[in-house]
């Protein structure tokens, strides 16, 4: 998969992530800790330990199986955007998962990097449909997924565990290609 950097809005950059973006990802994790997130030890939060799970990243990335998205600006992480559980065939699918920096949320750039990453989605890998998930009150997220051509298709009682109790969560979905995908494979 080829994924060139593209520009959006505010100086900031969709690229690929790299081992280097480490120190500044572990900086935007700590930078952006939660209740709202699952439960992650201490070394996620270190240079070290992000270094890590990017190598990790990487390796799936290579596979085939995710692709690991940051939005960057110099040096620093303001949010990131991941294709995950890639499956090709006659499924042609993954799940999309994404966050920003609080200090930039409400700025259309979650809306605009979920559109550039179901385009990369559609066009580079030839994926047919993604998945996204939220929690049930985070309606800000649900209005990204929407504004981006995402519809509900459901509701998952228990799905994650998210601030020390299995959380539901809102099902989305997005058709990337109205015609026939294989077509083109």
């Amino acid at each position: 998969m080829d994924i060139r950097p593209e520009q959006l809005a505010d100086g900031l950059t969709l690229r690929l992530a790299e081992p280097a973006d480490a120190p500044a990802l572990a900086a935007a994790f700590a930078e952006n800790r939660s209740p709202w997130e699952p439960y992650r030890p201490d070394a996620f939060f270190t240079a070290e330990g992000q270094r890590g799970r990017l190598h990790a990243l990487l390796r799936e990335y290579r596979e085939g199986r995710v692709v690991p998205l940051l939005l960057v600006s110099g040096g620093r992480v303001a949010g990131a955007f991941t294709l995950a559980g890639i499956v090709l065939g006659s499924f042609r699918s993954a799940t999309l998962g994404y966050w920003i920096t609080a200090d930039l949320q409400g700025r259309g750039l979650a809306t605009s990097g979920v559109g550039r990453v179901c385009a990369i989605a559609r066009e580079t890998i030839g994926l047919h449909r993604l998945e996204a998930t939220t929690r049930l009150d985070n309606l800000a997220s649900q209005r990204v997924l929407e504004k981006s051509g995402f519809e509900p298709i459901g509701m998952a009682p228990r799905y994650a565990h998210i601030g020390g109790e299995w959380r539901d969560h809102r099902l989305f979905q997005r058709i990337l290609h109205d015609d026939d995908p294989m077509s083109a494979f």
